[in-house]
């Protein structure tokens, strides 16, 4: 018999993928919602999940799925901070997850949303909409090749970026506690407090450490910054104060803005708001009102077709590996279970 797994936050062009890509013939449930608690009903009967970023797992529903008899408690991504690992240990559910996928996705997205703002071009093709073709002092900048970028966390998705900068002929310099070989033939690395006084494109690619770099993009972060840099953050919205940024921007010392990503995302992305609704945190409604200075993507970093691609190949071999040797190398671990 084939193991029954529902997916969730399968959008209507990913359904094709995680139907081709399906080699071990799962019986596949797709659902197009995140899991919330009200559509927790669509676990009954299966035996694994498959969620994407902000999705619900918390206890109220783990509890659901082990009573619905789902033993495999997987996600498509790489952070897992959406999961509750001791409501999972205590209902003795496996978790897993992608450790990476492709890093291209999120540092092209990066380097698109730094090079629109560096040249003003979300700005412009605004002005030309509305049948401006006037050349205004705004649309004047410089060339990325007389530019210094900053690239914060130099792995996968920063080394990528880093990369991609220097082949348009960017002067690029690198923080990160590990400096790679690798890194270092692509970046010159100095002190985080350097970078930022030299950078005229900031890029944050650290991964989230609850507790540890809350709001590391803070207003003593800002203020080491150049006046007319540009700030990027296609990480982690946590990573981020955004009402620091927001007074940046009306102090007119922050140049540009650039994200991926909010805290609490999950009660603003994915979802239509009418002209007349507000979004519900007000100083994020204040950002998105400073476009074309502020520029928002709705956390579409992974979504391309390679990246998509890796999620779903990485999700459904950890699921192949643990039925068939009872484990798999991207477990994630879990807390020991309470009594």
């Amino acid at each position: 018999m084939s193991l029954k797994v529902v997916c969730y936050g399968v959008r209507p062009n990913e359904v094709a993928f995680f139907e081709k890509l399906n080699k071990y013939q799962f019986e596949l449930s797709l659902v197009e919602g995140l899991l919330t608690h009200d559509n927790i009903e669509t676990a009954k009967g299966m035996d694994a999940v498959i969620l994407r970023g902000n999705c619900v797992a918390d206890r109220q529903n783990v509890e659901k799925m082990a009573e619905y008899g789902v033993k495999y408690l997987f996600t498509r991504t790489v952070g897992f901070n959406h999961i509750d690992l001791q409501a999972a240990a205590d209902y003795n559910m496996s978790v897993a997850r992608v450790p990476s996928y492709s890093p291209n996705a999120i540092a092209e997205l990066s380097l698109t949303l730094a090079m629109m703002l560096l040249r003003h071009t979300a700005y412009t093709t605004n002005r030309t909409a509305h049948k401006n073709f006037i050349v205004d002092g705004t649309m004047f900048s410089k060339e990325v090749r007389n530019c210094t970028v900053g690239v914060i966390g130099t792995g996968k998705i920063g080394l990528t970026e880093a990369s991609l900068f220097k082949g348009l002929g960017a002067n690029v310099v690198g923080y990160d506690v590990f400096q790679s070989d690798a890194a270092k033939e692509v970046v010159t690395f100095m002190e985080l407090d350097e970078l930022l006084a030299v950078s005229d494109i900031v890029s944050l690619h650290v991964p989230y450490f609850p507790g540890q770099n809350d709001q590391m993009v803070n207003a003593e972060f800002l203020a080491k910054m150049k006046d007319d840099a540009i700030l990027i953050n296609t990480a982690r919205g946590e990573l981020q104060d955004n009402e620091a940024i927001l007074a940046a921007l009306e102090a007119n010392t922050l140049g540009g803005f650039g994200t991926d990503v909010f805290a609490n995302e999950a009660a603003i992305f994915f979802k239509e708001f009418s002209e007349n609704e507000a979004i519900p945190d007000a100083t994020v409604q204040k950002l998105v009102d400073l476009y074309p200075r502020v520029l928002v993507t709705p956390h579409i970093g992974s979504n391309t077709d390679e990246a998509l691609s890796n999620m779903i190949e990485t999700s459904y071999e950890n699921l192949n590996d643990v039925l068939t040797t009872g484990e798999t190398l991207n477990v994630v671990a879990l807390p020991e279970k309470q009594s």
